[in-house]
């Protein structure tokens, strides 16, 4: 298509979006269909919380070598590449809801592989098939949320996966310390059984119904969503007329993302997702034992703390989402984790000089306190910013890059970690600060705030250039 067509078609999708009124109405559906869809975003906190307090337990049982069980921590990130490469195309061949289930499958066979773990092979088969169904399931998941969700608090639902992931990971470490590995990695299929069933009552996406071309069933499924007594008509009107105008600039290969028109919501919606790893998250996730071991911290006390500190931040987070709106929380979060690098650099920067040694575990353990404390607050929000910027003609291509980029350097970070904490404690931490003000930067430049407005607005905006 030139670029004659292009703004011709622009100027359509600009017209036929721009008008949207979606319905402001809560209702006990949406909070369902929300909170079945988040289920999953538990599940992979299960998962991400799980390879920490099973540590010492895998290594003693199965005869792991240090670097064997480095390999099988990154290992989810790794299979969540493959996920996230494919995420995009199945949310659109199989539908959001469809997407789920399809995860599901994977998701319980990884654990049940886990469980099962007579040798490593069974152990990395499973840990990989976790990675891959998360890789999936993260980016179903809040697209399916964002695109039911009423515009004046589709941040909060959004954000709400955040808050989803730390639960399982405070499930994780609380029990963790107390429990086998074996009975760990069995609790972990709860919440995806859970999904199994709540799956069964939800409806599909009305956005994904109209771009397939399923137009009778668009308001069937918002009626259900905002209420039997609802007129949703005018709602289900704008849906359509949007989505297809968007279909006449949608997207079938990633060289077509190069066009320029598409250059601003590509840079903020892939580059947000590739640069946040290197604040050092899945690192110290994975390794928390053995950081508050080397900084003579007792482990079970500093994870125990972590896991539920992280839930009251959460919760915090998701109620400020649609209050202040996306961009201020960004930057506090940024800042806040930065801030827990540096005082966890600095303590291991003193043991090393051997100076206020008394001191070391003391500005540790505060420093990962704040740490995941902003983490759980704002960690989340790349992925609410992702289900919202990119338009509906690039999501599936754009949203695949997203969360490739995401996961591949998140493995990046889990499997090279343990190497950068032996090399210097303290210079891996003010690595991974340095790199949370230069994100701060980013979100300053080039973040735009899209609270308040709705998917189609968004979209509008980038076409008029009128975002910022």
């Amino acid at each position: 298509m030139d670029e004659e067509g292009l703004l011709q078609n622009g100027d359509d999708v600009v017209q036929n979006c721009m008008t949207t009124s979606s319905s402001t109405k809560v209702t006990l559906a949406v909070v369902f269909s929300s909170l079945v869809a988040l289920s999953g975003s538990f599940a992979n906190g299960c998962a991400n919380g799980f390879s920490s307090p099973a540590e010492s337990g895998i290594i003693h049982d199965l005869g792991l070598s240090t670097a064997q069980y480095a390999f099988f921590g990154s290992l989810s990130l790794f299979g969540s590449m493959l996920g996230a490469i494919l995420s995009g195309k199945v949310t659109d061949f199989m539908g959001r809801r469809g997407a789920l289930w399809f995860t599901l499958i994977f998701f319980m066979i990884g654990w049940l592989a886990i469980v099962l773990a007579k040798d490593v092979w069974w152990l990395d088969s499973g840990r990989f098939l976790q990675g891959f169904s998360g890789g999936v399931q993260g980016y179903a998941s809040i697209i399916y949320v964002a695109e039911i969700i009423p515009k004046s608090i589709r941040g909060a639902f959004t954000m709400a996966s955040q808050l989803m992931v730390c639960g399982g990971i405070t499930v994780m470490f609380s029990v963790g310390n107390v429990l086998p590995w074996r009975t760990l990695a069995l609790i972990g299929t709860i919440p995806c059984i859970i999904q199994f069933i709540g799956l069964l009552f939800i409806p599909e996406s009305p956005r994904w119904l109209a771009k397939v071309g399923r137009h009778e069933e668009v308001e069937s499924s918002l009626q259900w969503l905002r209420g039997k007594d609802t007129d949703v008509s005018q709602e289900a009107a704008e849906i359509l007329n949007c989505t297809q105008s968007s279909d006449k600039l949608s997207i079938f290969r990633f060289k077509e993302l190069l066009d320029k028109r598409y250059a601003d919501p590509l840079i903020v919606g892939v580059g947000l997702p590739f640069l946040l790893p290197w604040a050092g998250t899945n690192g110290i996730l994975l390794y928390a034992n053995s950081v508050s071991d080397a900084a003579g911290c007792g482990p079970g006390i500093v994870t125990t703390t972590m896991a539920f500190i992280q839930i009251p931040f959460s919760v915090l987070g998701v109620l400020l989402m649609d209050k202040f709106g996306r961009k201020p929380l960004l930057i506090i979060d940024l800042a806040g984790v930065c801030l827990g690098g540096i005082l966890i650099g600095v303590g291991f920067l003193l043991q090393n000089l051997q100076l206020w040694t008394n001191e070391t575990p003391t500005i540790v353990f505060i420093g990962i306190q704040i740490y995941f404390s902003f983490f759980a607050f704002g960690a989340g929000l790349p992925f609410v910013i992702i289900s919202e910027i990119f338009p509906m003609n690039i999501k599936s291509s754009a949203g695949s890059i997203a969360a490739f980029a995401n996961s591949f350097n998140s493995w990046i970070v889990a499997y090279v970690f343990s190497f950068l904490f032996d090399w210097s404690s303290a210079g891996t931490f003010f690595i991974f600060s340095s790199i949370c003000a230069m994100l701060m930067v980013f979100v300053v430049k080039k973040l735009p705030e899209t609270k308040g407005r709705s998917l189609e607005e968004i979209e509008a905006s980038w076409i008029t250039q009128e975002v910022y």
